[in-house]
């Protein structure tokens, strides 16, 4: 990946007028790398359709997200299933454990699962609870 200052300054001298061609070769560059950041550009300033590189870094932050949600709700759903399963107090191995052993990730699973109980527990015991465990104003 080239810095934006780079890229800016071969579209230039393209844009002023020296063959793509030889400004790669000077510059050790591909030729078709020139082309696509020219391409790009015209997109971005709207001569050409296609997704602008803001929105292509919306997207990518849509898609992260995305994948983070569909974790959440993987743990969510192992946790229940593992959560109705009988376990003994003594040697019952914990949700998480066995989360972990599945390939699921215990940091965001550990907070899920606290963040569950914690709203878990409010509802069913609303006063018996101090509100400010759970950061809530008395």
């Amino acid at each position: 990946m080239y810095p934006e200052e780079f890229r800016r300054k071969v579209l230039d001298l393209v844009a002023a007028g020296r063959p793509a061609a030889q400004v790669a070769a000077d510059l050790d560059i591909g030729d078709q790398t020139i082309y696509a950041w020219r391409k790009q550009e015209l997109i971005d300033t709207g001569q050409a359709q296609g997704i602008t590189r803001g929105e292509q870094t919306e997207l990518a932050a849509a898609r992260q997200r995305i994948r983070e949600v569909e974790t959440q709700v993987a743990i969510l759903a192992r946790a229940r299933d593992l959560l109705q399963e009988p376990h003994s107090r003594n040697g019952g191995s914990l949700p998480s454990g066995a989360m972990a052993a599945e390939g699921l990730p215990v940091p965001p699973a550990c907070r899920l699962l606290s963040s569950a109980r914690s709203r878990m527990l409010r509802r069913a015991h609303p006063a018996a609870l101090p509100s400010t465990l759970f950061g809530m104003p008395g």
